[in-house]
């Protein structure tokens, strides 16, 4: 089961489940600014292609709810911070 992470791990931006965003094999999370920001579209931890998050159902979210849990890519925020 997907955790849907909260936040996107380069701006830590807020993400609720039902927003669009991006995600690996990994399930590292990224908004669709930053993810236009990475070469190639890729995710800048592993290289991955990225993919559209699914949106769970929300009777499905009830059941299965979205992980609190934030997670930042370190290297990812400061090269964000050095582009900016």
């Amino acid at each position: 089961m997907l955790e849907l992470r909260p936040n996107c791990e380069c701006c830590d931006r807020d993400l609720a489940p039902s927003d669009v965003a991006y995600i690996c094999t990994f399930e590292c999370t990224w908004c669709p600014a930053c993810v236009d920001a990475f070469p190639g579209r890729a995710c800048p931890n592993c290289g991955g292609t990225l993919e559209l998050r699914p949106v769970r159902p929300p009777a499905a979210l009830l059941r299965h709810p979205a992980s609190t849990t934030r997670v930042v890519s370190a290297s990812c925020r400061e090269a964000a911070e050095s582009r900016a």
